[in-house]
């Protein structure tokens, strides 16, 4: 069993290959440039880490894991175009740095070539491969178009919002587990468990995420700490905060929101503690973390072949920034 780092500096190295013709370079350049500027690799290595749970890495895996990056790759193109977003990375967004029309095409090459890796695989695994993937790449769909209607509304469950983090981020990371393991030749049973692990860690995932854009350690986050409130983004803390407040303190708060108070982030903070939200999203997230470890607990190999997996959860909710 390779670790995540293991596995991290193997897929980089053949990844790291250029994917796309040289010409015309002006697109072509653009679908590589967003590729060369890095990223965590955390989908694509799933992919290998559940394949070797159950066989030897093989051709297949990698395909996957390739697709799956560049399927990644093509959604944060668009995403960045639909958000304005000046940067990725620290570097300009594919979009500033080539234009909204050529970005959009790039983003459609990437999927394009998404579809080429799968194409390379057995035929054995192939039609069940697509049929997932084709599911994963509706519902990230779905799931942007909900955090886009939601920017409209006033109101938002916590319901909706889990919902719609499950579409948006966790279903991909449990796909790439199922992928795996299906590669690997796991049964069903294990597949289900390995899917529902990576579902539940992505909803703690974003919990921490939305915790840390809050109350994270400017010195540690590397960020100054109200992105979201700023932006006035529904979060967990804030819906919670919303849902739970007291009439007086929920009219406080629609009206810190609704202004530009240059102390905005810091009235909202204060609400966030009296509502004892940040206290519950710290909850929250080790109620989806027992979740997920509870799934892969029923993933019927010996305990020391899942150890690198538990190792990664630990790592994604303990992460500083």
């Amino acid at each position: 069993m390779h670790s995540f780092k293991e596995l991290s500096d193997i897929f980089e190295k053949q990844f790291s290959e250029r994917h796309f013709p040289l010409q015309p370079a002006s697109l072509y350049d653009a679908a590589q440039y967003i590729l060369q500027i890095g990223g965590k690799r955390v989908r694509p290595v799933c992919v290998l880490m559940a394949n070797e749970l159950f066989d030897d890495l093989g051709p297949d895996a990698f395909h996957v894991a390739n697709a799956i990056e560049l399927f990644h790759n093509f959604s944060l193109v668009h995403d960045d175009i639909m958000d304005a977003a000046p940067l990725r990375r620290g570097l300009p967004t594919v979009h500033k740095a080539f234009g909204d029309s050529t970005a959009l095409l790039a983003g459609d090459v990437m999927l394009v070539q998404s579809y080429d890796f799968i194409n390379r695989i057995q035929p054995t695994h192939v039609q069940e491969i697509l049929s997932i993937f084709n599911q994963t790449a509706r519902e990230v769909c779905e799931g942007q178009q909900l955090d886009m209607d939601f920017e409209k509304r006033t109101e938002v469950s916590l319901d909706e919002y889990v919902h719609m983090i499950e579409l948006k981020t966790s279903v991909l990371l449990a796909a790439c587990l199922k992928m795996g393991a299906i590669l690997g030749g796991s049964s069903k049973h294990n597949q289900d468990h390995l899917y529902a692990f990576g579902k539940n860690l992505g909803i703690a995932f974003q919990v921490q995420d939305d915790y840390l854009d809050a109350f994270g350690d400017p010195a540690i986050f590397g960020k100054q700490p109200g992105g979201d409130i700023l932006a006035n983004k529904k979060t967990f803390l804030m819906i919670h905060a919303r849902e739970t407040a007291g009439a007086t303190l929920r009219e406080s708060l629609d009206e810190i929101m609704s202004g530009h108070s240059p102390d905005k982030v810091g009235k909202v903070l204060d609400i966030f503690r009296k509502c004892g939200s940040d206290q519950w999203a710290t909850s929250l997230k080790e109620t989806y973390y027992a979740k997920a470890m509870q799934h892969l607990e029923e993933v019927a190999v010996v305990a020391s072949r899942k150890k690198e997996l538990e190792m990664l959860a630990r790592f994604l909710l303990q992460r500083d920034r």
